[in-house]
């Protein structure tokens, strides 16, 4: 994954500006919507540990059909698009955020990420009127009580048994504590782990309802 990481380090000396839509809560870095590159890798990017967390999810889950809400720079997509044998389907509300992701994927060559550009408030939607099953997702787009609950019902209904939501942010305001409180006594959920950043949900009926608490280092 260096090569992906080389990408990241670049973007985090390039001090070009684009123009921000944000769709979702806004960000605490920023009070303007025109920012730096440079700034958006530095205070918005799943960091590399993670990044390959969720790879390595994807190999367990011998993943095939991949839902990614925030694609921002694309560098968690570069990650989950190196399983091969899956499909990512990633959705950017920002098309000058998108933009960007989209001249990462083209200079790798990536030919298994498909980027859905626009208000995922619709464009989820539509596209889950495909019934095929989702064995991962990741929710990193709107970071408020609502849309994450909304999020997670669209998507529960297309999880495989055995497929992991995971919510970024789930400590990040009160309004994400509730979301993800709420979400991992769902009845549709058989086991969980908060993470601290990010909180996984598990779909599968073999587990018992349990919750664990776990660092990464």
């Amino acid at each position: 994954m260096r090569e992906i990481e080389d990408i990241r380090d670049k973007l985090l000396v390039n001090n070009s500006e684009i123009e921000v839509t944000d769709l979702g809560s806004g960000s605490a870095h920023f009070t303007s919507s025109k920012r730096m590159l440079s700034q958006i890798t530095l205070t918005g990017l799943t960091p590399r540990i993670f990044c390959s967390f969720y790879f390595r999810i994807l190999q367990f889950l011998e993943a095939k059909r991949v839902i990614e809400l925030g694609t921002s720079l694309g560098i968690t997509t570069l990650y989950l698009a190196a399983r091969k044998e899956a499909k990512i389907f990633t959705f950017e509300g920002s098309s000058s955020v998108a933009n960007v992701a989209l001249t990462n994927f083209e200079y790798f060559n990536i030919k298994n990420i498909e980027l859905i550009e626009g208000n995922i408030d619709s464009t989820l939607p539509d596209f889950l009127q495909n019934p095929s099953k989702i064995n991962f997702a990741l929710i990193d787009a709107n970071h408020r009580y609502e849309p994450t609950i909304r999020y997670f019902n669209l998507l529960s209904k297309r999880m495989a048994d055995k497929g992991i939501i995971v919510v970024d942010d789930i400590h990040h305001t009160p309004e994400m504590e509730k979301a993800w409180n709420e979400l991992r006594k769902n009845d549709l959920v058989y086991a969980s782990v908060d993470l601290f950043r990010c909180g996984l949900l598990f779909f599968d009926p073999a587990l018992n309802k349990q919750h664990f608490v776990w660092s990464i280092s």
